[in-house]
């Protein structure tokens, strides 16, 4: 079979492009399609192959993709797929909109419906500034329409956490299979006794409630470390002392982190979320709101402590709480929970679903 692998945008080295690794390792001879791609921060397993961009990269998309959503539909049906004989999309942004052969077989990897049209909608128009907000009221419409009707163009729906599943059913009235997305074990290592400090960890992007932990930890005078670019000047300004912002590092400090800090603070609500599941790989507890893909490695009392109101006060409790519980946590134990989700685990699962999807 000749294979083609469709990715959203290629910008940097993330869950979704992980997965697309893990496609790679598959179809070591497939071609790769992308809206716009930074070749230099690529992996260089993905830059191995063929990647064709579209016309969004000549319009500067690498810097502005964020910007040309009402162009990415245009830009995905142009890509020429009828040599294909197996499609497989990777959608959290557009992807799975391309136009296959009529025999071809399209597989779509779904990281999540695109958030920004559907549930967070209403957040990311709030943050918005007028002439967005604008824009995304012509344009938002369309594109749910967009949306819905590619979903028929997909044969086979993976969805990476329980979820995401719902949410497919929900938007797009289509049922999937799970397979959560690979974590790479291997780059971590339990380590036996903890620091005196909390983390949040991951871009700071206002889903993603990092304002919650800063509350909470400032009013508890408890140390806590926020790893991950975009803090704003307001949240820094609303931190107390014992709160620290070090930015985006690289991935050794991050594992040094991860290893040495008492627990993670999760408070948003995530598609799946790969940082937790590095955490309990380190053999650090996770403390986490009680939504989303969350519940499906953070177990109450086993793998961490849930909260289930998103609010600092909540968040507050679940801290005192994990203080007085933190030795009940085995690091061993929490190790071996998290190789269940190893990164050979995903590729003999996705192996196994697309030999069966292609040669039935």
């Amino acid at each position: 079979m000749k294979v083609a692998l469709v990715h959203y945008w290629l910008v940097g080295m993330r869950g979704g492009e992980k997965v697309l690794e893990a496609f790679c390792d598959l179809y070591p001879d497939a071609d790769i399609f992308a809206l716009v791609a930074d070749v230099d921060k690529l992996s260089p397993k993905i830059r191995r192959h063929k990647i064709t961009t579209s016309f969004l990269q000549k319009l500067g998309g690498v810097k502005y993709y964020q910007k040309m959503l009402p162009l990415m539909p245009m830009a995905l049906e142009l890509f020429d797929l009828t040599g294909y004989d197996l499609v497989i999309s990777s959608e959290a942004g557009p992807a799975k909109g391309v136009i296959t052969r009529p025999d071809a077989v399209h597989v779509c990897y779904c990281h999540s419906p695109m958030r920004y049209i559907w549930d967070l909608y209403p957040q990311y128009y709030a943050n918005a500034g007028t002439l967005t907000r604008l824009a995304m009221s012509l344009t938002s419409p369309g594109l749910r329409t967009w949306d819905v009707t590619t979903a028929a163009r997909v044969d086979h729906f993976i969805a990476n956490s329980a979820y995401i599943a719902k949410r497919i059913k929900k938007f797009y009235r289509r049922d999937s299979v799970v397979i959560n997305p690979p974590v790479d074990i291997a780059r971590f290592e339990a380590s036996p006794s903890p620091g005196d400090y909390y983390i949040c960890a991951g871009q700071i992007t206002p889903y993603k409630k990092i304002d919650i932990a800063v509350e909470a930890f400032t009013r508890l005078n408890k140390k806590l470390v926020v790893i991950g670019s975009g803090a704003t000047d307001a949240l820094r300004k609303a931190a107390g002392p014992s709160v620290t912002f070090l930015g985006a590092v690289d991935d050794a400090t991050m594992a040094h982190h991860f290893a040495n800090c008492r627990a993670l603070i999760f408070p948003g609500v995530e598609d799946f979320g790969i940082v937790p599941l590095e955490v309990l790989a380190c053999g650090r507890p996770v403390i986490a709101f009680a939504r989303g893909g969350a519940l499906e490695t953070v177990i109450d009392g086993e793998t961490g402590i849930l909260f289930h109101e998103q609010t600092s006060e909540a968040l507050m409790e679940a801290v005192v709480k994990m203080d007085a519980q933190h030795q009940t946590f085995s690091p061993v134990d929490l190790r071996c929970f998290a190789m269940g989700f190893d990164r050979s685990v995903f590729v003999e699962k996705l192996r196994q679903f697309m030999e069966k999807v292609t040669l039935s």
